[in-house]
């Protein structure tokens, strides 16, 4: 829209000061012509640029101007509302999307409410890799979320072959760089990975939701939910350098902290008491199961025949 390309060539100048027409133009991925046109229609509006001639002319704002450019638009919004905490600048974007969002139109505020950036656990607390979305399966995605309809995925499941169901769309959660989508189907709960939606068509029929929606709260539940679905939490000791193959079989990490002799304490999820075995056996003595009981005994137990197999000479 033309509006948001005068903004943005304001905001280019103020940002950089003097500027030729065809550096503009290249920025704003527009002709020169559309820039001198862009140009006579902020002087027009009152805005004072300005124009140099010479071999280091150019056009700028006088001195000293100031404008205040409160005009986002609905993705421009979006964008700032869902930021993720980085950098540590969590508690400053916190204040400042406040001061925003009290500037800007209900609206802009409400569909927010349908994202969660960064909550504070994730389903597989490890550091995944980031994954690659569809552009056009994001977008189908988010527009059924927006406006409220049902959607239809093509989805893989583990394990599984792709099949299409239909959901009502709840919000989204990106933690870790891991994006999902929250949903009900036939009113199950259900939490999809959205790099595992090979395709989405957004309904036009509405969604069976709640109008207004806590989606760090719903996050929580679910995750508990997941992690109690018949899973083994285990507390182990591990050596540092061994901790990534510890955690190559688990669901979850729950709690870490270093211990005096520079060894890791965890609380590590699994998917049963079998995978726990497995992963803790791996490691022989660089690592040591605390609980639970029936962990350490199943792992005494299997030490000890392994012994008694090989207590006489062939």
């Amino acid at each position: 829209m033309r509006a948001d390309r005068l903004v943005s060539l304001v905001l280019l100048l103020r940002q950089r000061g003097r500027s030729t027409a065809d550096a503009l133009a290249r920025e704003l991925e527009v002709s020169t012509r559309t820039v001198l046109r862009d140009i006579d229609a902020l002087s027009a509006a009152g805005v004072p640029v300005y124009a140099e001639r010479g071999r280091y002319g150019g056009f700028a704002l006088l001195p000293g101007f100031r404008t205040e450019l409160t005009g986002l638009n609905h993705d421009e919004a979006l964008a700032l509302l869902t930021t993720g905490r980085a950098f540590g600048l969590g508690p400053a974007l916190a204040s400042a999307v406040r001061k925003v969002a009290d500037a800007l139109p209900e609206t802009h505020v409400v569909t927010a409410g349908r994202f969660l950036v960064e909550p504070e656990t994730d389903l597989l607390s490890r550091r995944p890799e980031p994954e690659e979305v569809d552009p056009a399966t994001m977008l189908e995605v988010r527009r059924a979320v927006l406006t409220g309809h049902r959607l239809r995925l093509h989805y893989a499941a583990t394990g599984q072959e792709p099949r299409w169901r239909t959901v009502d769309p709840i919000g989204l959660v990106t933690v870790r760089d891991r994006g999902y989508l929250l949903a009900t189907r036939a009113g199950a709960d259900r939490t999809y990975r959205l790099s595992r939606i090979l395709a989405a068509e957004s309904l036009d029929e509405p969604a069976e939701r709640p109008g207004e929606v806590d989606l760090d709260r719903i996050w929580r539940q679910r995750r508990t939910a997941f992690l109690a679905d018949g899973h083994l939490t285990v507390r182990v000791r591990v050596r540092p350098a061994r901790r990534e193959d510890l955690l190559s079989a688990a669901v979850a990490v729950r709690a870490e902290e270093p211990e005096e002799d520079g060894w890791l304490r965890l609380e590590v999820t699994y998917q049963d008491a079998w995978h726990a075995e497995w992963a803790l056996w791996q490691l022989g003595t660089d690592a040591e199961a605390l609980a639970p009981e029936s962990l350490r005994t199943a792992l005494r137990e299997r030490a000890m025949a392994i012994a008694d197999r090989y207590t006489d000479a062939p």
